[in-house]
């Protein structure tokens, strides 16, 4: 398991969201990046220095702080589109090899290098600006179908980062929620709703959103 890459976000315009930019456009960086938890949601800040979101009601805060990819799913996307996919493309600050992504469980731990500790929180949630972004229409609920989205992650040990480093799992909770099985459950199968709170490190907001839905 290793660090394919370390994406950073180019800002841009963000015709799909009717904002003043998005940082969706990540390139991989060269040297080091330093990781360190951000501040709340609503500023912003995210793990990678020199990154940042701009859907601040969306995206961004401790527990989106980085979102990983595996380069082995980019690859099934590739053969589908039809043309290459680079490293960063889906807004990935990770690129990762070797690693099931979408199978790690909530509150997995991730050592990347020397340092850094990373914690699996949830899952992404497609939008309108990474359907723009790749010019796909039907994007949304293509990605949703697949249920490959990619996991966010906490910063729990701070440090640098870089291309090529060595990520092993620290850490594994006993339950058996995964990242793929959070995003279908508040996606298209309700009936997976139950099982969330066996998940601890899951964000508060799936949480009550979990809740309401099971009991409404």
């Amino acid at each position: 398991m290793k660090l394919l890459s370390v994406n950073v976000g180019k800002p841009g315009p963000n015709p799909w969201k009717r904002l003043s930019a998005t940082g969706i456009d990540k390139r991989p960086a060269e040297g080091p990046v330093a990781v360190a938890a951000p501040g709340p949601k609503g500023t912003g800040a995210v793990g990678l220095a020199g990154d940042r979101v701009y859907d601040v009601k969306h995206h961004g805060g401790p527990d989106q702080a980085v979102y990983a990819y595996a380069r082995e799913d980019l690859d099934g996307w590739e053969a589908e589109f039809g043309r290459p996919l680079a490293n960063g493309v889906f807004g990935e600050n990770l690129t990762t090899a070797g690693l099931d992504v979408n199978g790690a469980l909530i509150g997995e731990r991730w050592r990347i290098g020397r340092d850094v500790v990373l914690e699996v929180s949830c899952p992404r949630i497609p939008c309108a600006t990474f359907q723009g972004w790749l010019e796909r229409d039907g994007w949304i609920r293509r990605f949703t179908e697949a249920a490959l989205p990619g996991a966010y992650l906490r910063v729990i040990k701070p440090g640098d980062i870089r291309a090529g480093d060595p990520m092993e799992i620290v850490h594994r909770p006993g339950h058996q929620v995964s990242v793929a099985l959070v995003f279908r459950a508040v996606t298209r199968e309700p009936e997976l709703l139950p099982l969330l709170p066996a998940a601890d490190a899951l964000p508060e907001e799936l949480k009550d959103l979990a809740g309401r839905r099971t009991t409404a």
